[in-house]
């Protein structure tokens, strides 16, 4: 088993991802490719980050990749509010995808906490 597989927090990022990819499909429907395939990349590069780092052979290192995760994070909810002034997504969907992206920093920055 991975490492990973054992951190609460991959398990909450994946389903952040998948989530993601909900919504990529809804915009690949609208034919906004361009767009859907940029919170498939972003909500991937979180949880893969996450996963990358717990590979780390020392914690300091995984902190490196946590962060990283959170900037990607970042990257999501800039996206999302941008995708929300165009119109292109529920807005009541997508607030709550930010959210849950805030809630998911705040756990990275908890995290790596306890690693250093």
């Amino acid at each position: 088993m991975f490492r990973f597989q054992d951190l609460q927090i991959w398990e909450q990022v994946a389903d952040m991802a998948v989530e993601l990819d909900e919504l990529a499909g809804e915009l690949d429907e609208r034919k906004k490719y361009r767009f859907a395939e940029q919170p498939r990349s972003a909500g991937l590069s979180i949880s893969n980050n996450i996963a990358e780092g717990s590979g780390s052979n020392t914690n300091k290192d995984f902190v490196k990749f946590l962060f990283i995760a959170r900037k990607s994070a970042f990257e999501c909810a800039s996206m999302l509010m941008i995708f929300q002034r165009r119109k292109y997504c529920n807005s009541d969907k997508t607030n709550q995808l930010i959210a849950d992206l805030d809630k998911l920093s705040k756990m990275i920055v908890s995290f790596s906490r306890t690693l250093t």
